[in-house]
């Protein structure tokens, strides 16, 4: 199982930096980075919820399941 974050597609998307939307949910680039990166082990929903505000999306449009297939 993995879950897929594609945040840097919803920036992209909404032509957003990331800095912009770090600054604006109020975490840091360095932790933006880890997130989008999908090398955060977790976040915080309020985190998600956060992100999902400014960008006006919803969780599905950032994360995705891919189940592997053996």
């Amino acid at each position: 199982m993995a879950i897929i974050i594609n945040l840097d597609v919803m920036l992209a998307k909404r032509k957003i930096r990331s800095k912009e939307l770090a600054e604006a949910i109020g975490i840091t680039e360095q932790n933006l980075s880890i997130l989008k990166t999908g090398k955060a082990k977790a976040f915080r929903l309020a985190t998600l919820d956060a992100i999902c505000n400014y960008l006006s999306c919803q969780p599905g449009d950032i994360l995705e399941h891919q189940t592997n297939s053996s």
